[in-house]
């Protein structure tokens, strides 16, 4: 308890208001009740004041960075996460599952946007790649793109290599695009309100199972399951 109280005074410590300033430009929704969430879950522990206020340090935001990126770009349910995280705390460097060699360490690091350009140069992708996957729904239309496209531009290249190219993956988007219209279907159902973060769970924890099957089925389709 006296560490606690020594520490709701040390000089860093950040109020929810002053998380979310920092973290919104990256993760749009996030709001007090899916920090709160976070807290509940076990995944965070913020300090508290005497007068039960929560305080954040910088290794909260990065812990709550990392929580979200897990969530919004590799699909990963709380129950997974809360296994990365505590690979994490017992000083380990754990491979994010689903996105081998990508560990948890490279997402902790500062995150950032790239210009077609960049992308490009890291991926070694023409433009008219790109232009194609972005037709082929698969990467956003946008200016800039999320750092984890490399890694998606990088897959579709060794696709492209194998004859399946952005053009022959458009059923696939259309396929994913339908799984989510179910998922969202199925949450919705269940009384759960759109985009709170029960819904965000329930929604991966869906997805999660999906993938499963998806990867049954294929598995015997090649004489492999």
């Amino acid at each position: 308890m006296a560490v606690a109280q020594a520490r709701q005074h040390a000089p860093g410590l950040l109020s929810i208001g002053q998380v979310l300033a920092r973290l919104q430009e990256d993760f749009a929704d996030l709001t007090p009740s899916k920090l709160r969430f976070l807290e509940e879950q076990g995944l965070v522990a913020p300090e508290r004041t005497r007068s039960g206020y929560r305080k954040f340090s910088q290794d909260h935001i990065e812990r709550i960075r990392l929580i979200l990126t897990l969530q919004r770009d590799h699909y990963l349910p709380l129950k997974v996460i809360a296994e990365v995280l505590e690979e994490l705390d017992a000083g380990r460097d754990p491979i994010i599952p689903g996105a081998a060699p990508r560990s948890a360490s490279t997402i902790l690091a500062p995150r950032r946007v790239l210009s077609s350009d960049e992308l490009r140069r890291l991926t070694g992708a023409t433009a008219r790649f790109i232009g194609e996957a972005i037709a082929a729904g698969l990467l956003p239309a946008a200016e800039v793109f999320p750092h984890d496209a490399v890694a998606q531009v990088t897959a579709l290249m060794k696709l492209a290599e194998q004859g399946i190219t952005p053009r022959h993956l458009r059923p696939l988007r259309v396929a994913a695009e339908r799984e989510a219209e179910l998922i969202a279907h199925a949450v919705s159902t269940r009384g759960v309100k759109a985009g709170s973060p029960e819904a965000i769970e329930s929604s991966l924890d869906l997805a999660g199972h999906l993938d499963t099957v998806r990867s049954g089925v294929l598995r015997r389709r090649f004489g492999a399951g």
